[in-house]
């Protein structure tokens, strides 16, 4: 007997299905992951479908595209199902999402004791936003118990990995000597290095060591990078602070 219309459609439909799905499968990890990465609008169905099939960087990026609505409707509550399903799999990058998820009430109520236990995971898992999200909990002492000690030995990891945000705060953790001794020499070359990766609150807080080393020549050039890749209230703080209202 001959098929519907409707038939024939999902069939068809089924068949591209498999189609991308044997293409993914042949895909070499370079071009798997320029084709997660590309534009949205172009790689929403190449990613839907590789999420489908279990990728779980796929889902991470679908789940992504979903949050913020690039390529896709906006839809938190499935960007966070996704974030689930790739956590479940393992998946740092998606446990440290999961637990952003939980801290700010994307798709789910906010629940900073889940938020904590998400991002621990990714933390112990060695991914470097993981462990900067975990440090800061543990910082403030939200959804778990505050261990400023603990904090810092999580900011370091991450700054050891290079991210620009954490070594700024080892900077401070070390002026200040929060959780950790205070060491301003230690602090200034951690400043140094967060202000060379490109990070502005770094790039100020170099500043300001080298203004109080009696520099001030070479904190100009720090301060005008701080100030282009900075927001309005950096912009304000940095007008102060060259007025000579405040230092920090």
């Amino acid at each position: 007997m001959a098929g519907t219309g409707a038939q024939f459609e999902r069939a068809a439909a089924l068949e591209a299905s498999q189609e991308r799905l044997a293409r993914l499968s042949r895909m070499s990890y370079g071009m798997l992951h320029a084709l997660l990465c590309g534009d949205p609008a172009e790689a929403a169905e190449w990613v839907r479908h590789a999420a489908q099939a279990g990728v779980p960087a796929a889902r991470v990026r679908l789940g992504r595209m979903l949050l913020e609505g690039r390529g896709v409707p906006q839809d938190q509550a499935a960007a966070f199902e996704w974030f689930e399903r790739a956590a479940s799999q393992e998946d740092a990058e998606a446990m440290n999402m999961v637990g952003r998820c939980h801290e700010n009430g994307w798709g789910v109520p906010v629940d900073l004791s889940r938020a904590a236990a998400s991002y621990r995971a990714s933390a112990a898992a060695g991914h470097d936003w993981g462990q900067y999200n975990f440090a800061h909990l543990l910082f403030d002492g939200r959804g778990v118990a505050r261990d400023t000690a603990a904090a810092f030995r999580w900011y370091l990891r991450a700054a050891c990995q290079g991210l620009a945000r954490a070594m700024n705060m080892v900077g401070r953790c070390l002026e200040q000597g929060w959780g950790c001794r205070c060491d301003l020499e230690e602090a200034a070359h951690w400043y140094r290095r967060s202000a060379e990766s490109g990070y502005f609150r770094g790039q100020y807080n170099y500043a300001v060591v080298l203004i109080e080393r009696g520099q001030p020549q070479l904190a100009v050039p720090w301060l005008h990078r701080a100030a282009s890749g900075g927001n309005a209230q950096m912009r304000r703080v940095i007008a102060d602070l060259l007025a000579g209202r405040s230092s920090r």
